[in-house]
């Protein structure tokens, strides 16, 4: 036996002090955003030349970029939140006058009525400017299994550091003081949550802390581990033994930890401020080194600059997973959007967030960082709408029929299951589903939804499983795809599987495909949305007070053409319309039944909202 991990702990219980709310402005006005977050010695450094001072040119730029007329000219774009720099990893002295500016520059957005976000920190700092400053941060890199600094790719001046290390923690709290009571900052970003810990020595502490904390001797032993004072850590390698396992977990708690510190330092500082990190979006693809379930419990919203959207040869791209595990915990997904399609998706499945319309580096709007793209005018419509329309965005609720479980141990342990679960999600997305992404943390609240899907989730621990068991027990239907529960958390098998004997309340189909048919089979009469139209139309329903909101977004370049949709609701429907960017009025509809509400929207271009009373 071992004893209970404290990352399990962690993921069952993690939550903030009591006094934390959300501003009420974030509901109210939601985010459009602006960006240019790179401080100027740093851009100096990235766009090729060997130091970091800029020259007579630069200045000149950078100046135009924190003036009163380019706030003027964001404001005018319909920005209402600027993210600006502070702080790059440089040391204190190197960017003094950049911080200094960026005080001004906050002044200057407060002034006009714009909120203001801050870069606060990178995962990865300016070694050659830092360790003039901070000798001892050298202490502070990550190392490699062969023993070198963790570079940032390419980008060989800049390391990676140890999140968790006690003298950089307290080197960092610092930059949050500064940045919450100098520049009055209303959120605080974090850069490159995706490194932190190594083969450093304090993160071999740590591991080795880890091991003793969470395994008694006798598991350690049968592992083949007899002084944990020996043990280094398994940085490379597939995830197929103890060791390796141990040391993924472990990582991924260690970012877990240090974003939930800096968080509950900011807010010790002042209890509204905003708190995001960039741990990288949701999709196919899974980081074993981060979980995302157990990192964004501890703030409000986080990045995902990597995937653009569209309909193309068949095939949907889309940010929707992002935006789905955003919205369950209460997160704003922060994107790009410069597009109409791209605002759509935003409108129709993120939380209080339009995303990043524009790019205003050294005084030139472009779309997004490292293109000359001018803004596409195309999406004037949508930022207005936005702002308009606020009504339809606040204080909603997404229906949701079923609930997809995105298993850490699962996806970090069995690479594999990872493809399986976002192979289900794709499935549901584009055949439009009411259902929603959770992870392990928000089992005990499973009774929001009538079907829990479990796909790709061999690795469960005891007290998860528990938890699924005694949901199935209290009523609740589950949907299995593949192996779920037939190992344990640590991927050794169990010899009987976590869910056998619940014959009568669990659905197995052999693949992805077939799940959204065994779904539509267990709710009768229907699912609670369905929408019959040309592939490359997705939906989300949600509900507010007295009404019900599908958002119908169109990811094919030409229009959808009489797309029914159908709901079943709890109460008949009196009265239906549609409300689009552009559009000057709601368009009135024929409701052609009450009770399920079916109504044929006569066409969707790119983006509709049917509000359902």
């Amino acid at each position: 036996m071992f004893r209970r991990s404290l990352a399990l702990l962690v993921m069952t219980a993690l939550i903030l002090p009591a006094v934390y709310a959300a501003p009420e402005w974030l509901s109210r006005d939601g985010i459009v955003m602006a960006g240019s977050w790179e401080p100027l010695p740093f851009r100096v450094r990235r766009d090729g030349a060997d130091g970091y001072e800029p020259n007579a040119e630069q200045r000149a730029a950078y100046g135009r970029e924190h003036s009163p007329e380019m706030v003027r000219q964001l404001e005018e774009l319909g920005v209402n939140f600027v993210m600006m720099h502070c702080y790059k990893g440089g040391g204190l002295e190197a960017e003094r006058e950049s911080m200094q500016d960026a005080v001004r520059f906050s002044k200057l957005c407060h002034d006009a009525g714009l909120r203001v976000g801050v870069y606060n920190f990178s995962g990865a700092f300016l070694w050659e400017l830092f360790f003039e400053e901070r000798p001892d941060a050298r202490d502070w890199v990550i190392h490699t299994a062969d023993g070198s600094p963790l570079t940032y790719g390419s980008a060989t001046y800049r390391y990676y550091w140890n999140r968790n290390h006690p003298d950089a923690r307290e080197f960092y709290h610092g930059l949050v003081k500064f940045a919450v009571e100098q520049i009055q900052t209303d959120l605080l970003h974090f850069d490159n949550y995706s490194h932190g810990a190594g083969m450093d020595a304090d993160s071999v502490s740590r591991f080795r802390a880890y091991l003793r904390d969470n395994f008694n001797p006798e598991r350690l032993a049968a592992e083949g581990i007899e002084n944990v004072e020996a043990v280094m850590p398994a940085m490379t390698g597939p995830p197929d033994n103890f060791l390796r396992r141990a040391w993924l977990d472990f990582h991924a708690q260690s970012l877990a930890d240090s974003y939930r510190d800096l968080a509950e330092y900011g807010r010790s500082l002042r209890p509204d401020v905003l708190v995001e990190c960039n741990p990288g979006g949701v999709g196919r693809q899974v980081n074993p080194l981060l979980d995302h379930g157990r990192l964004l419990q501890a703030g409000d919203a986080f990045w995902d600059e990597s995937r653009r959207v569209g309909y193309e040869d068949g095939r949907l791209a889309t940010r929707i997973q992002t935006y789905k595990v955003a919205r369950a915990t209460n997160n704003a997904a922060f994107t790009y959007t410069t597009s109409p399609l791209e605002m759509a998706e935003s409108m129709a499945f993120n939380l209080n967030c339009l995303g990043c319309i524009c790019w205003f580096e050294y005084g030139e709007i472009v779309k997004a960082p490292g293109v000359e793209e001018p803004l596409d005018p195309a999406t004037r419509p949508f930022v207005k709408f936005f702002h308009d329309r606020r009504r339809l965005f606040r204080n909603a609720e997404v229906v949701a029929d079923a609930a997809v479980l995105r298993s850490y141990p699962s996806h970090a342990f069995a690479p594999e299951a990872g493809a399986a679960t976002a192979a289900v999600e794709r499935a549901l997305i584009e055949q439009p589903t009411a259902f929603q992404i959770i992870h392990e943390h928000q089992l005990g609240e499973l009774d929001k939804y009538p079907v829990l899907i479990l796909a790709g989730c061999p690795a469960l621990s005891d007290v998860h499983a528990a938890q699924i068991r005694a949901y199935a027990a209290n009523g609740g239907k589950l949907l299995i795809a593949g192996e779920a529960g037939t190992h344990d958390e640590w991927m050794r098998t169990r010899k009987t599987p976590a869910f056998s004997g619940l014959q009568e309340r669990v659905t197995r189909v052999k693949s992805g495909g077939d799940v959204v048919a065994a779904l539509r089979a267990l709710h009768s009469p229907t699912l609670s949305v369905a929408c019959e139209s040309m592939p490359g139309i997705c939906a989300e329903i949600v509900r507010q007070e007295n009404r019900w909101l599908v958002h119908l977004v169109n990811y094919r370049s030409e229009p959808a053409k009489n797309v029914r949709v159908e709901l079943n609701l709890p109460a008949a429907v009196s009265r239906a319309r549609l409300a689009s960017p552009g559009r000057p009025g709601d368009l009135e509809l024929e409701l052609q039944s009450a009770k399920p509400a079916a109504v044929t929207v006569p066409a969707v271009d790119v983006y509709e909202v049917l509000v359902l009373e």
